[in-house]
């Protein structure tokens, strides 16, 4: 570490509290959380800095091991302001504000040098910049897996597999099947057969807005792998425009049972596992 960075580390240990306060101070003036919670972030931030420092770290190296530590509570922090809707902006401004109470700190200890003070002044600069850029960044990565968290979640919340009757099993598709939920679908289906045991599966696709090749080979190769379970696939939701669209792309469902509805669906799963639904006596009607 070199000159500069030493005099801050001296900095830090002597006038700790009252760069603490300051910039819990600074960053309450900007739109952001509680200072309460900021405090903690802060004291944390201060604590692995001065890891770094003693490491001897320097800003233009802030991906070296040196500076592990203090990367590690950025992360944590951006994922913090990310999962309680702080905005990337707001992580940013946070970081930044460590500069004025650390300049302030700095020009009564070195005043009276101002080659010095400029001297240390600009490695306190560079290295809150390195820290702000990397929260920057953490940020962004943290919020994608929170979305694709949310997505997965979503995903797994609108395909269920139901238990619709002894040994028979549905999926009520809705919205469009694209190749990530058709695997999603197959997973969650081939492993509710094995849990139950169960001879028919239907997929129900009444919900699914359109049909076209690629659903179609979705749907095909979701056959292929129930079957090769021990099981059978019955498709509803064959309504007359997807009919027709399936006539005019070509697509071979040879060998499928298909149905217009799930209800027609349900009749044939009973009928093939040898139920048979009657009415116990008729049901007078107003």
């Amino acid at each position: 570490m070199g000159v500069q960075g030493a005099k801050v580390a001296e900095l830090l240990e002597t006038a700790y509290e009252s760069v603490l306060v300051g910039w819990i101070a600074q960053a309450s003036e900007a739109k952001g959380g509680s200072s309460i919670s900021r405090k903690e972030d802060a004291g944390l931030m201060l604590s692995a800095l001065k890891e770094g420092m003693a490491a001897k770290g320097e800003p233009l190296q802030f991906e070296t091991p040196a500076w592990a530590a203090l990367r590690a509570t950025l992360a944590d922090v951006s994922a913090s302001d990310a999962a309680q809707g702080r905005s990337a902006g707001e992580t940013s401004r946070f970081i930044l504000a460590l500069k004025q109470p650390v300049f302030l700190a700095l020009q009564q200890r070195l005043g009276h040098d101002v080659a010095e003070l400029m001297d240390s002044v600009l490695w306190v600069s560079g290295m809150v910049d390195a820290m702000a850029q990397f929260t920057a960044a953490a940020y962004q990565r943290s919020r994608e897996d929170m979305i694709q968290r949310q997505q997965q979640d979503l995903l797994e919340l609108s395909t269920p597999v139901i238990k619709l009757w002894k040994g028979v099993l549905a999926v009520p598709m809705i919205g469009t099947l694209d190749s990530g939920r058709s695997q999603l679908v197959m997973e969650a289906l081939l492993q509710r057969i094995v849990e139950t045991e169960s001879e028919l599966a239907i997929i129900d696709i009444t919900g699914v807005p359109t049909v076209d090749t690629l659903v179609a080979q979705h749907l095909i190769k979701t056959v292929a792998a129930i079957r090769l379970m021990g099981a059978d696939c019955i498709i509803s939701g064959i309504r007359p425009q997807i009919a027709q669209t399936i006539v005019h792309l070509g697509i071979d469902l040879q060998g499928i049972t298909t149905k217009a509805s799930l209800a027609d669906a349900l009749a044939t799963a009973l009928e093939r596992s040898g139920y048979v639904v009657t009415r116990s006596k008729a049901v007078k009607r107003d």
